[in-house]
């Protein structure tokens, strides 16, 4: 039989490489100002789930899915965020608003 502790620990490192994941994309968006590479989609679906998984942390009275989720949720949003600050815009969108160029 294992013990809660061994399940606990198993949940935090998972929880901590869920967290974990995203600050190199991040830290990458951020020290090359640019998003490009990035799906707008996934990140839309990635910020909803976060989302979902967090009200389910509320509902069920789980302070760690809660947490890790609301950390997880900050930095996909973040993502999301630079990824929509950094939008590059095609050559003939620039030519035509130059007000809108990189």
């Amino acid at each position: 039989m294992r013990s809660w502790l061994f399940v606990d620990a198993i949940g935090v490192a998972a929880a901590v490489c869920s967290m974990a994941s995203f600050v190199p994309q991040v830290a990458k968006i951020i020290r090359e100002r640019d998003a490009s590479a990035v799906s707008l989609r996934m990140y839309v679906v990635t910020v909803i789930g976060f989302s979902l998984w967090a009200v389910y942390g509320v509902l069920v009275r789980s302070w760690p899915l809660i947490g890790s989720n609301l950390v997880s949720l900050a930095l996909a949003a973040l993502v999301l965020a630079l990824k929509v600050r950094y939008r590059r815009t095609s050559p003939d969108i620039a030519a035509r608003n130059p007000s809108r160029s990189c």
